[in-house]
């Protein structure tokens, strides 16, 4: 199973990161190709934190536990 990380960067206070681990419905049985080219769906997935900028993501075979950066 492949896992995007996403690195989220607070507005506010832009030094303030912390990685989380991507999770909805629309990243199942997402490939590694599509992760590594930014899966589409993680601007749709942004929507749901405003209050954050996406700095970056990571891509990761097999689970992860979400711990920040």
């Amino acid at each position: 199973m492949i896992k995007i990380i996403a690195v989220l960067c607070s507005l506010s206070s832009p030094t303030n990161c912390h990685e989380q681990t991507v999770t909805t419905s629309d990243f199942a049985g997402v490939s590694m190709q599509s992760c590594l080219t930014g899966a589409p769906q993680l601007a749709d997935w942004m929507k749901q934190h405003p209050a954050e900028r996406l700095a970056g993501w990571r891509c990761a075979i097999g689970n992860q536990d979400g711990r920040g950066a």
